[in-house]
């Protein structure tokens, strides 16, 4: 993983970038589609509804980013402080950007990121425990099942 001068986070195929209002048309987009969504958990957002929690808005408290391989979007993924040195992250892919993995790539960038430069000592997830191709991405990124959480399953990171 490297620092990009431009605040990035680089993968060995992937690159997170800080999401913007620059960014709202493509997240509206991707946020009002019911088929990305599903990804995601929840229900199709209007625009006000993605420019107030996707496109930076919420900064430092969540911290959100557009996931590029190359140029082109493929997904949005966030990271969420719960302590001085842990928290969680969230990512969904576009479908067709799933099953390459891109996410995994993404998420190993994203940990050490959140390891080596903002000392974060502990990052988890949480998907759906039925959703099982989100747990084998997961779990291809480097995390293992803690323990059931209602419906999600806590996932941490080995790294």
């Amino acid at each position: 993983m490297r620092e990009t001068p431009q605040g990035g986070i680089a993968g060995e195929a992937t690159l997170l970038v800080p999401a913007t209002e620059e960014h709202l048309p493509l997240l509206a987009r991707w946020f009002a589609d019911p088929e990305f969504v599903r990804g995601w958990g929840g229900r199709p957002l209007t625009r006000e509804e993605v420019a107030a929690k996707y496109t930076g808005r919420r900064r430092p408290a969540v911290e959100s980013l557009l996931v590029l391989q190359g140029a082109d979007p493929v997904g949005y993924a966030q990271y969420v402080p719960a302590g001085p040195l842990e928290g969680g992250i969230d990512m969904v892919l576009l479908p067709r950007a799933q099953g390459r993995g891109l996410g995994p790539d993404a998420a190993r960038a994203l940990v050490r990121h959140l390891h080596t430069v903002l000392g974060w000592e502990r990052v988890t997830v949480d998907p759906e425990a039925c959703d099982h191709r989100a747990v084998r991405a997961w779990t291809k990124a480097g995390f293992r099942p803690v323990g059931p959480q209602g419906s999600q399953l806590l996932m941490e990171s080995l790294e």
